[in-house]
């Protein structure tokens, strides 16, 4: 029964902003269980003491010891270690990486109006993946690959921005076309750095990079990331009404006060930049940008001012989900690119052959 008041826009936007509050529940709620779950577990009583623990350490350093810093029992030095320098560091990259790029996903599906684009629709994954080849081939180490992908990415996205604005036709499919043309390069080139790799020590790593995993993953890693993603993920969060407006037609956009152009443009940037910045530490880690966006849209529906929300919670979620299945199923990890492809196929396969999809 509706309330005095109400109108049905009120309860449903009541109903979606319960549901984007469950999914961060559920987010939390899958940190806590991840922390559990491997061969060190970590109960959740355990977890908030070792963070008490350092959070207690942290403030005795910056007042010079006049807050005493205790250890707890409950943890101990083994535990610590794995906790800050393993299991934490992984867990908020997962949903860091997730979150990216689902809302690269869904944003990209507003500003293109098409259903079927993806975080990687403009090169940017293809480049990052020939710039950590590069680095993995010249051996520079770790942290140089992660530098290596994230240059090479935005890289490519100039070049397409560039060659998209010299060719003649429609923006959005000069922009689509020049996307595709490009990481046909990137994608040569990275045969080629394949080709004449060692076959014993590199080519392996290289093949591993490309995979997608999170199982190196080191606090230097999210620290890495944690600036670029922030850069793209809250302009896209301040811009998200305006994505709704850019799924109507340029002149509609336009009569309501609408830089269609500019807005257009700052969204792909920003979704480029996250997405970048998650390719560059996760390696290649298809269909989340796919597969999530269009399941939440089946629950807030496609106003982006939930849409774009509700999306970066359950990519969150999502691969914190399947990297959690990744190193727990076997007893030898599963890289999580393999994963998100076994789910993301089926359901691409299933999204193709309805008769109607609206974004």
């Amino acid at each position: 029964m509706r309330r005095l008041g109400t109108t049905p826009e009120d309860e449903r936007r009541g109903l979606y902003t319960l549901i984007v509050l469950i999914l961060a529940g559920l987010v939390v709620a899958g940190v806590l269980v991840s922390f559990a779950l491997g061969r060190y577990p970590i109960s959740p009583r355990q977890l908030l003491a070792a963070l008490r623990d350092k959070a207690l350490e942290l403030l005795s350093a910056l007042t010079g010891g006049a807050v005493t810093a205790t250890k707890s029992d409950l943890v101990t030095d083994q535990m610590r270690s794995i906790l800050f320098n393993v299991r934490l560091p992984r867990v908020l990259l997962a949903c860091l990486v997730g979150c990216c790029l689902s809302a690269a996903g869904a944003s990209y599906q507003g500003v293109f109006q098409n259903p079927m684009a993806a975080p990687d629709i403009l090169g940017a994954s293809s480049g990052a993946a020939a710039g950590a080849a590069l680095a993995i081939l010249l051996e520079l180490g770790s942290r140089m690959v992660m530098v290596f992908a994230f240059a090479a990415s935005l890289i490519t996205i100039a070049l397409v921005m560039i060659v998209s604005r010299t060719a003649r036709g429609n923006r959005l499919l000069r922009i689509i076309l020049a996307g595709i043309m490009v990481s046909s390069l990137c994608n040569a080139l990275t045969s080629f750095i394949k080709l004449v790799a060692d076959p014993n020590n590199i080519l392996p790593e290289i093949t591993y990079w490309m995979m997608g995993s999170l199982a190196k993953t080191k606090p230097r890693e999210v620290l890495f990331v944690i600036v670029p993603m922030t850069l793209g993920i809250v302009p896209m969060l301040l811009l998200r009404w305006r994505i709704n407006l850019l799924t109507l037609s340029d002149s509609e956009a336009k009569t309501m006060g609408v830089n269609v152009g500019a807005v257009r443009i700052a969204v792909i940037i920003c979704a480029t930049l996250v997405t970048a910045a998650s390719v560059s530490v996760s390696g290649l880690i298809g269909w989340v940008g796919l597969v999530v966006p269009h399941l939440v849209r089946r629950l807030v529906g496609n106003n982006y001012r939930h849409l774009l929300p509700a999306s970066m919670l359950g990519g969150a979620l999502f691969l914190l989900i399947v990297d959690n299945v990744s190193r727990n199923l076997l007893l030898t990890e599963i890289p999580i690119g393999i994963l998100t492809s076994v789910i993301g196929a089926p359901f691409f396969i299933w999204l193709i052959t309805r008769r109607k999809e609206t974004i």
